[in-house]
């Protein structure tokens, strides 16, 4: 189930006895713990299996308690209760490193003894606890995706299963937006999508640095978010995005002076500008004209567009033409070559393009 579902069923007092927490989205998994908290109106106990272990935990929730009767126990690293897969045993002996993060295997017997045990006690739960096992090192992308499903499948005998799974960009900014209405901060709509971006979408992060801007009392624009969010200077990459964008060939190489200050990763900038011109040259070629058409057309291409971006993207098809943008996604391909070329300095190729392309 998702996080809002979960959520949905605490605030009804409908709370499975025993849960798991998969995925490593730190915010929805946060709320859901606080939720479970108040409903329930204990302290959270919690034990860590990597230290212990699976039996224990079921052991110490079977124990009847004679102060409470409600108990929230929450077990982390639950991973570690797997016996290690064959592959990863053999790499164990010769190197001391665990792959997966579960635990050495000490043979079938004991692996499907944990299993039985948190079966029988998934059909027998003690009353008035609620066990909640957590696997967060794993995402459910990539690398990790066999890993998730095989702690899924190990932890088979709890039904419930609450995925935590990453926001996306649009997800991350609706949030974003939810929660400064709810703190009362005005932020600017650009200085919300650079504060996504610097942040990666990380609504555990963005959640954080809200919280600190709460203190600023002003409206938070996106020349100020660079100097009020550390983390944040992926805005200087927008803001110089935004200028070659406009043209503007002093601004442009002030942001990448800041940019190469910061020690910032430059392709990720020509990433940014690239799908921008991307954008500007379907505008361009559909004949768009300003922000709401823009915004209206790649919509109902499927594609998400928050109106500062629209203003972003219609302010670069207006300040170029379309054959100079086919030479700027050139001079993008080019400058992208020739930083991952030898090259004496990655500010170089950079200034160099910037010249080329506000020429």
């Amino acid at each position: 189930m998702t996080p809002a579902q979960f959520l949905a069923r605490v605030k009804k007092n409908d709370i499975p006895p025993v849960v798991l927490f998969l995925g490593q989205e730190s915010y929805n998994r946060q709320r859901c713990r606080e939720a479970l908290q108040t409903a329930r109106g204990v302290e959270p106990e919690q034990f860590d299996i990597a230290e212990s272990s699976l039996a224990s935990v079921i052991d110490d929730a079977r124990a009847m308690s004679l102060f409470a009767s409600e108990r929230l126990m929450i077990a982390m690293s639950a991973e570690t209760a797997m016996p290690r897969t064959n592959r990863a045993a053999a790499a164990s002996d010769d190197e001391d490193d665990d792959d997966d993060g579960s635990r050495p295997s000490t043979g079938k017997g004991a692996a499907s003894g944990d299993e039985a045990l948190l079966a029988a006690y998934v059909r027998s739960p003690t009353p008035g606890v609620t066990l909640i096992f957590q696997a967060t090192r794993w995402d459910f992308d990539g690398d990790d995706k066999t890993k998730v499903e095989r702690v899924r499948k190990y932890f088979g005998a709890i039904p419930d299963v609450v995925e935590f799974r990453r926001f996306s960009a649009d997800e991350a900014r609706m949030e974003l937006d939810r929660m400064a209405r709810a703190a009362k901060i005005a932020i600017e709509p650009a200085a919300a999508e650079a504060l996504v971006e610097a942040l990666a979408a990380d609504v555990g992060r963005i959640a954080v640095e809200l919280e600190k801007l709460r203190l600023y009392g002003k409206p938070i624009t996106v020349d100020a978010l660079p100097l009020l969010v550390p983390d944040a200077r992926q805005s200087t990459i927008f803001a110089l995005v935004n200028a070659l964008g406009r043209r503007d060939r002093a601004r442009s190489l002030d942001a990448l002076d800041s940019l190469v200050r910061e020690g910032e990763y430059l392709p990720l900038a020509l990433t940014f500008l690239a799908g921008q011109f991307r954008m500007a040259l379907v505008a361009k070629e559909a004949n768009l004209k300003g922000a709401s058409q823009v915004q209206s057309h790649f919509q109902r291409a499927g594609v998400p567009m928050w109106g500062s971006r629209a203003e972003q993207v219609a302010v670069t098809a207006a300040k170029f033409s379309k054959p100079q943008l086919e030479r700027g996604l050139t001079l993008i391909f080019e400058a992208d070559r020739d930083l991952r070329s030898a090259r004496p300095d990655d500010r170089t190729v950079v200034e160099q393009f910037v010249v080329r392309l506000c020429a």
